[in-house]
Order: C-alpha cells, then sequence, then structure tokens
C-alpha cells in the first residue's frame, strides 16, 4: 500500500508506483472519484475527448426534434 502526505496547501505527491500504475505524468489529470461514503477512487483523466468518437454508431434514420420529444414526454409520465 501506498501513502502520500498532505501539505499545508492540501496537495499531495502521488507515489511513484501508483503513477506508473495510473500511467500519469506532469500535466495529467485526475479524478477522486466518491464510491462511498468516505473511500474514493483516484481514476487517470488523461483520455482526450476525441478517443471516443465512434463508440455509439449512426442512428439508421434520422429522429426529428418532434419525435424526441414525444419521446422524453411519455418516459418522464411513467
Amino acid at each position: 500500500m501506498s501513502t502520500a502526505m498532505i501539505t499545508s496547501k492540501g496537495q499531495i505527491t502521488i507515489p511513484k508506483p501508483v503513477r506508473e500504475r495510473l500511467k500519469v505524468k506532469p500535466g495529467d489529470r485526475v479524478e477522486f472519484v466518491e464510491m462511498e461514503n468516505g473511500v474514493f477512487q483516484l481514476v487517470a483523466s488523461t483520455r482526450d475527448v476525441r478517443s471516443l468518437k465512434g463508440i455509439v454508431p449512426k442512428p439508421k434514420r434520422a429522429v426529428s426534434i418532434k419525435a424526441m420529444k414525444k419521446t422524453i414526454e411519455s418516459r418522464g409520465k411513467a
């Protein structure tokens, strides 16, 4: 288990073994995700948003705004 100390400015240095496992380097961002009360997960957020392109396939046919609104309204009444 790796530990870190908090400075008077609220900063921490992520231990080298943790940085290596997360594959983060200076300038990268990390997120602190609360999993349950008082338990956080440190997640590297180094992925470029452009890398998400193509994950969701294009629809087979276009959907009108009217149809979208109708579907949203019908699901809100459940």
